[in-house]
């Protein structure tokens, strides 16, 4: 498939949104493929910029973004609606295969001059799935703005570009420890924060 999103998540209320993606993925789990059109319209967006995020580039996006809704397709039956949200299932079926992508292909990053650059949205390590459902919002931002600068840029890079946390202590010249440490307490707080 072509990257052409359709139907962005803003259109429709949450609720109505997490109902009909699921209505979705159990009729691609019985071999439906209008239902995964109908995925691919609400989702493709969204699981294309967290992939672009990862892999920083569009081409190679794109092409993992197809991968993305094969698995989709392969994989649908082992949705279950009573674990988590349809959105952070798929959000974390595309970071995972970006990820993957990487470490296979043994990319190499550039390391910036600044300590740590900023990004604009965050991104968590992989178990750490309920971020991605609530990426897109206010909350998430207010809540990132409350942490430590070294915590909330930490976690942005690990959780949007892929970052390890052996990569990320060596990008900032600091020990092993202290950016787990960082990354540990950074998740802390902004778990409190989105819960309260």
């Amino acid at each position: 498939m072509p990257f052409c999103p359709s139907v962005r998540w803003g259109v429709m209320d949450l609720k109505d949104r997490r109902a009909q993606l699921s209505h979705a993925l159990t009729s691609v789990a019985d071999g439906d493929r209008d239902a995964l059109k109908t995925v691919y319209h609400l989702t493709s967006s969204k699981l294309f910029t967290t992939i672009v995020r990862i892999v920083r580039g569009k081409e190679r996006s794109e092409d993992l973004l197809q991968e993305v809704f094969v698995k989709v397709w392969q994989r649908a039956g082992r949705f279950d609606p009573s674990q988590g949200s349809p959105i952070t299932w798929l959000c974390t079926i595309a970071r995972n295969t970006a990820l993957n992508d990487i470490r296979r292909n043994h990319r190499q990053h550039e390391l910036a001059r600044d300590e740590l650059p900023e990004v604009e949205d965050t991104r968590l390590q992989p178990a750490d799935d309920w971020l991605c459902a609530e990426e897109d919002s206010a909350k998430l931002s207010a809540c990132l703005d409350t942490l430590k600068p070294d915590h909330r840029q930490s976690i942005s890079m690990a959780f949007y570009e892929g970052y390890t946390h052996s990569e990320l202590a060596e990008l900032v010249d600091v020990p092993l420890g202290t950016m787990k440490s960082w990354i540990r307490r950074g998740l802390a707080g902004l778990k409190g924060c989105l819960d309260a």
